[in-house]
């Protein structure tokens, strides 16, 4: 099982969460805040710190990935046809990262924000760290 990282007040990545949940059956991911205490642990163990992170992040197993290793790792995990997103890990990874960067830096203005962290669904409440 492998855990998404995600910013918990950011309306972009809340839906971001939903969308996977909705394509993962399999229920492959569980998921937690940036600002959660559990994200803060799942993060402590690669030795990183949620503080300054504006990235998702993927934690499989022993692997850490973050913006768009993190995303597209993601989406070749869900029901097709979002499995095909693994062919765009071959562009390179500047290209990539900078779109990432380019969409995290204005997801707030964009999509907006809330003021806490939104409370998991009751129906996936089992797949986010508690």
């Amino acid at each position: 099982m492998a855990i998404v990282l995600f910013d918990g007040i950011c309306n972009l990545c809340n839906g971001a969460v939903r969308f996977i949940i909705a394509r993962d059956p399999a229920a492959h991911f569980t998921f937690a805040a940036l600002q959660s205490p559990q994200g803060a642990a799942a993060l402590a163990r690669f030795g990183r710190d949620a503080r300054g992170l504006d990235s998702i992040v993927l934690i499989d197993g022993d692997n850490i990935y973050e913006r768009s290793d993190a995303t597209l790792r993601i989406a070749a995990e869900l029901r097709a046809p979002w499995g095909l997103a693994r062919a765009l890990l071959a562009l390179p990874l500047a290209l990539r990262d900078g779109v990432y960067t380019w969409v995290a830096r204005h997801r707030y203005e964009v999509f907006g924000k809330r003021d806490v962290c939104a409370l998991p669904d009751g129906d996936f409440a089992e797949r986010f760290l508690t």
